[in-house]
């Protein structure tokens, strides 16, 4: 498909640059069969479920994974996105020109690395130096990777060390959050509980390549970054009774979506899953684990539009855009929620 059907025009004023404050404050949009359309608040949701469904939200814990050193002369920015080994890391390099296999960038703060091997997309393997564990060193020397289009606007401060986690963060790893997540305390999940709403978590270590504008002209010219992800087999057992009972699975973000249709298999019966995935979902694709989807308002052109539009319906979707951008919703990381319903 053309990616040009997926752009749209946003007023940079519908930009969030802060969360929610309580984070269930955030305004949800509802978006049922038919592209019918529901204002709300994320504190009704549990009137816009059903007894019996359940919610899927992925526990990664997003890491400092953004780091500003020196090599030589040369200023080195470096993005980490995909964990290699114990203490090796594919990153975005800025100012790579200046970087080449087997120099060494030092961070400050009694932390260096190796600029080990170069990837064909331009990313570096970096190997970090010294014995102790590389998540202690982050901590010294690096800062909370907010996505472009927030650090754009505004310097990373204390706040989104907490801000940029959510409340079920457990497993380190990501470089980015569930951000859909990020709208549930903890009187939101007793409310659904009291509800007869259930939830489950599953782990996606989601990466920077989220960040990555789509280049191609055509879909099916890009290429997806790869990210690791587990369900283990009591959760998948779980999850599998849900729906044979008559539940709905509501994914709480588009990775946990992606990790559940990742481990599906014909006829939707979920399977447990360790390794990577590098699943795209366009329109045309057939979901076949999920019921619906809970995520916040997406970027133009972005592969997150992409597949949401693949749930509901590109027509849909846009329309459902448009009356956000009318209604004031805030978009993106820290923006407001959609709750999908196909």
């Amino acid at each position: 498909m053309r990616v040009d059907l997926f752009d749209f025009e946003l007023p940079s004023d519908r930009i969030a640059l802060r969360p929610a404050s309580p984070r269930d404050s955030a305004r949800l949009l509802g978006v049922g069969a038919h592209g019918a359309l529901s204002d709300h608040n994320m504190r009704d949701l549990p009137g816009l479920l059903r007894p019996g469904d359940v919610l899927v939200f992925n526990d990664t814990r997003v890491i400092p994974a953004q780091l500003e050193g020196t090599r030589g002369e040369a200023r080195i920015g470096a993005t980490l996105h995909k964990r290699e080994g114990p203490r090796a890391w594919r990153a975005f390099i800025r100012n790579a020109k200046r970087l080449r296999e087997g120099d060494r960038i030092d961070f400050g703060a009694g932390v260096s690395a190796l600029a080990t091997e170069r990837g064909a997309d331009g990313a570096f393997l970096l190997s970090f130096e010294g014995e102790e564990p590389v998540e202690l060193l982050l901590e010294r020397a690096g800062r909370m990777p907010l996505p472009p289009y927030i650090a754009g606007k505004r310097e990373t401060d204390a706040r989104d060390r907490e801000d940029y986690q959510t409340m079920f963060a457990r497993e380190e790893g990501a470089v980015a959050a569930p951000t859909a997540a990020l709208h549930f305390t903890p009187d939101l999940m007793a409310a659904l509980a009291a509800a007869g709403i259930g939830h489950e978590t599953l782990t996606l270590h989601v990466g920077a390549g989220t960040f990555l504008p789509v280049k191609a002209d055509d879909t099916a010219d890009h290429v997806m970054h790869a990210e690791w992800g587990r369900i283990d087999a009591e959760t998948a057992a779980r999850l599998n009774a849900v729906r044979a009972a008559g539940g709905r699975l509501v994914a709480v973000g588009t990775t946990s979506l992606r990790l559940l249709e990742s481990a599906a298999g014909e006829g939707g019966k979920i399977h447990p899953f360790e390794g990577d995935t590098a699943i795209f979902i366009t329109p045309g694709y057939r979901f076949q684990a999920v019921d619906g989807l809970l995520t916040n308002f997406h970027l133009p052109r972005s592969t997150l539009f992409m597949l949401v539009s693949a749930l509901m319906g590109l027509e849909v979707m846009q329309a459902a855009y448009g009356h956000a951008i009318a209604e004031g919703y805030r978009f993106y990381s820290y923006g407001d929620g959609s709750l999908l319903l196909p």
